[in-house]
């Protein structure tokens, strides 16, 4: 007679390429027709440059000192993409 090694175990498998693209479909479902990517990356850009205007001379050279070591993004590096 075998002697059951599973402890009465069921086996289960799951594919997770198949559900991550389910779940990023629905995430873009739930997102809604209307949305748009791009428009959305145009507010987060603005919202940066806005965040970052009107510095005085002591803010900006902080922020130059945390660009130049990496802390914050550059202007051309794509920013909503780096994080």
């Amino acid at each position: 007679m075998s002697q059951d090694t599973t402890g009465g175990l069921i086996p289960f498998a799951i594919d997770l390429t198949f559900e991550e693209a389910r779940r990023r479909a629905e995430v873009v479902a739930a997102l809604g027709p209307h949305w748009d990517p791009a428009a959305e990356l145009r507010d987060e850009e603005a919202a940066y440059a806005l965040l970052y205007s009107g510095l005085d001379a002591e803010q900006q050279r902080t922020y130059d000192l945390l660009v130049a070591a990496g802390v914050l993004p550059d202007e051309g590096q794509g920013r909503a993409a780096a994080h």
